[in-house]
């Protein structure tokens, strides 16, 4: 079990989640669908004490405050770290500005693009300033 300090470290939780994807790509590979990845890496975190909520449903607004309609988040760690699950040959730019999206939607900071489904694991951290 890693400890994440609750300092709110988004370094070291960035961490936690890198090696603990690493760890289900040498176990399970690649060949499977986004959900048993997502699901893989939420139960690991969880398990770790991470807490790790699977498809927030998030609001998004307009300018002027009206609602345009709603998203689903794959998995959003410790409410402050969107992760967006893939299981494709090659990440796109299509994903990262999904990835970004859901950031300015939520007015988080940080996410990870991770891509499970290519024979080396990708992850991509992103800031959004």
């Amino acid at each position: 079990m890693v400890a994440v300090p609750h300092d709110g470290n988004i370094l070291t939780l960035v961490g936690v989640v890198r090696q603990t994807s690493y760890d289900i790509h040498k176990y399970l590979r690649s060949g499977f669908t986004e959900k048993i990845y997502e699901n893989a890496l939420a139960h690991r975190l969880r398990k770790q004490g991470i807490k790790a909520e699977q498809q927030q449903c998030i609001r998004v607004f307009d300018e002027d405050g009206t609602l345009l309609g709603l998203f689903r988040t794959d998995i959003l760690i410790e409410r402050q770290l969107i992760c967006e699950v893939k299981s494709c040959i090659a990440l796109v730019d299509a994903h990262t500005a999904q990835l970004l999206g859901y950031l300015r939607a939520t007015r988080l900071t940080h996410g990870l693009l991770i891509n499970f489904g290519a024979p080396k694991l990708e992850v991509k951290k992103y800031i959004l300033t």
